[in-house]
């Protein structure tokens, strides 16, 4: 079965940048085939869609991040990374990677102070 493992969260401050990556185990195949996704929710809020990219590269973002966040994915390392710049107050939350819809990452915690 494909896992999914996360890492990169923590602590900054507004304006900082963070790097969030995450890590499939598996069969290479189904997992470079499906696009990935990066979602996050922070308390009283929603689940977002945050960013995807489909399995030929092409990416889409939401509006309140575009500009400032990048997905891309390394196939040969199974990984899908999200680059945060420019970082807000307002994208506090714990940040949640997904492969082909089905398949998700535990969190991880991104805070960003004022």
């Amino acid at each position: 079965q494909v896992q999914l493992v996360e890492s990169g969260g923590g602590l900054v401050q507004a304006g900082g940048s963070l790097r969030l990556s995450c890590a499939a185990s598996g069969n290479s195949f189904i997992i470079n085939t499906q696009g990935w996704r990066w979602y996050r929710q922070a308390p009283g809020k929603q689940r977002e869609l945050v960013a995807a990219i489909t399995s030929r590269g092409s990416t889409n973002y939401a509006d309140s991040v575009k500009g400032r966040f990048t997905i891309s994915r390394d196939n040969a390392k199974k990984t899908v990374i999200l680059q945060m710049n420019s970082l807000k107050p307002d994208d506090t939350a714990v940040y949640y990677c997904n492969l082909g819809t089905a398949i998700w990452g535990q969190g991880t915690q991104v805070t960003v102070s004022s």
